[in-house]
């Protein structure tokens, strides 16, 4: 072993990745806890009507999301070189065509399908 000499350093070079810190952890937690308090009082206080309080909470949830990828999934341009944001914003892609397709398939095959009071009708027919 004494022609072979390895040395450990703690820094990489071209490393300019995010690095979770204590204080990272601390704002994302309190966002997290502030997007979770504010829909709840609107809820438990009847704040907003029901009909708009729905949106809202989604609105909130989609935030919360967000602070959850930045805060604790550390996903940046930066990370990685920017293909674990590259990978998320393809999925989020693929999950939001699969819904909307998925939505617009059921909602056509309700309009295209016989009412009921046709389908007795038609039985009855000699």
């Amino acid at each position: 072993m004494s022609g072979q000499h390895t040395e450990h350093h703690d820094h990489h070079d071209g490393d300019i990745g995010y690095h979770a810190t204590v204080k990272g952890y601390a704002i994302g937690f309190a966002l997290s806890v502030i997007l979770t308090a504010i829909p709840f009082w609107l809820v438990m206080g009847k704040i907003l009507p029901a009909s708009f309080t729905a949106p809202v909470i989604l609105s909130f949830a989609a935030v919360q999301m967000v602070v959850h990828m930045i805060y604790f999934l550390h996903l940046n341009a930066e990370a990685e070189g920017g293909w674990s944001l590259l990978a998320m914003v393809f999925t989020v892609a693929l999950v939001v065509i699969m819904l909307a397709g998925s939505i617009w398939v059921m909602y056509h095959m309700n309009t295209n399908m016989m009412p009921v009071h046709d389908m007795q009708t038609m039985r009855n027919m000699p």
